[in-house]
């Protein structure tokens, strides 16, 4: 029996698995039996062990491929053997607990503070509903971090306009509140006004077209890749750049990591430790300053 066809039909038929990653499973997995094959001129599912997949990890590394790619090779081949033991065919799976090439985390980009104040001070706005619109899509987004989807969900009433607080549901419907700077009220009466006597008075949703209907991912993205590009010449200009920065900025003031992982809505202190590298450079930049010896 072709124990890869099998596998493959598994991950397409039982587990519904898109027809991309199944390509990529049946790539990944041939290379390995093709690896098998010219090593010992037969593919023994029993006949595997750790030391082989092992060897086959090296023979990856030597060909330069980067440890992402590696990865995702070996988790192919583990995910085959998982398999062949639920069916009773393989007795163990070889690839499981093997040290594997580390992937480098890639650094969020952020747009410096001082450009970011100088696009929402600097008179780049009109003062038209569009105008006043996207700034204050521009000011959400960097004064309170909040992710393109939630962006979106905004109302009205998600504001405590007396406390300067918003109400945000985030991923899996978890509700947070964030604190917002005061000058985001002057914007937001500002653009409720415009709205309400120009486009129609709305009981839902906060943010919307000239149309009147709801903003959707493609207008925010061209809203802030449009405005960064006056202040960043960075590659990426999207509405989570805005959200890198906000939680660099805060991490650079010395706000809590535990208080920023909070404001983010992240699930666990690993996903926010990613922005501490900027506040380390910031720690290296101000010891050269005032160390004397530095």
């Amino acid at each position: 029996m072709n124990y890869q066809e099998s596998f493959i039909n598994y991950l397409k038929y039982e587990k519904r698995t898109s027809s991309h990653t199944v390509l990529a499973y049946k790539k990944d997995l041939d290379q390995f039996v093709q690896y098998c094959i010219e090593m010992v001129g037969e593919f023994n599912v029993n006949g595997v062990d750790s030391k082989f997949v092992r060897s086959w990890i090296v023979s990856l590394m030597e060909q330069q491929l980067s440890p992402r790619s590696v990865n995702r090779k070996v988790s192919t081949v583990k995910a085959f053997f998982r398999y062949l033991m639920k069916e009773n065919i393989a007795d163990a799976n070889p690839a499981v607990n093997l040290p594997l090439p580390k992937i480098r985390k890639k650094l969020p980009n952020f747009v410096e503070e001082k450009n970011l104040h100088h696009l929402l001070d600097g008179g780049f706005f009109t003062d038209d509903f569009k105008g006043t619109r996207d700034k204050l899509i521009v000011a959400l987004l960097y004064a309170t971090g909040i992710r393109l989807s939630e962006l979106l969900r905004l109302k009205e009433t998600d504001f405590d306009t007396n406390n300067y607080l918003i109400k945000v549901f985030g991923k899996r419907q978890k509700e947070r509140i964030i604190p917002y700077p005061r000058e985001v009220n002057n914007l937001l009466f500002q653009y409720l006004d415009i709205r309400n006597s120009e486009i129609g008075h709305f009981s839902g949703i906060l943010l919307v077209t000239e149309k009147g209907k709801p903003v959707y991912e493609k207008l925010i993205y061209r809203v802030v890749k449009r405005n960064l590009e006056s202040v960043t010449s960075l590659e990426q200009k999207s509405p989570h750049v805005l959200r890198h920065s906000y939680a660099t900025h805060l991490l650079n003031k010395g706000a809590d990591l535990n208080a920023v992982k909070e404001l983010l809505g992240h699930a666990n202190l690993a996903a926010t430790e990613i922005y501490t590298h900027t506040t380390f450079e910031k720690l290296h930049d101000i010891y050269k300053q005032a160390h004397p010896r530095g």
